[in-house]
């Protein structure tokens, strides 16, 4: 099992079984994977959805990105919005 010690972890320290806790390190894996491109058009679309303008919503990402695990170099406003529309 890949990351066995991290799953064992979970399990001794949290009331998960070891399957639950394979699929908390599985999605918490695959959300630091996440390309940045990918990362932007979803969370941009999230925003949306929630009624926030690009504005607010590159003020955002940008934040974001820069907490990241592993973090991108910074992306500008118009960075982001070609990510996004192309």
């Amino acid at each position: 099992m890949p990351h066995g010690d991290l799953v064992a972890h979970l399990v001794r320290s949290t009331p998960l079984s070891a399957s639950e806790a394979a699929r908390v390190v599985a999605e918490v894996l695959g959300y630091f994977a996440e390309p940045v491109e990918e990362f932007v058009r979803r969370r941009h679309r999230e925003l949306q959805t929630r009624g926030q303008h690009n504005d607010q919503i590159f003020a955002v990402l940008a934040a974001e990105l820069a907490t990241r695990r592993v973090a991108p170099p910074a992306l500008s406003a118009r960075q982001l919005r070609r990510i996004v529309y192309g």
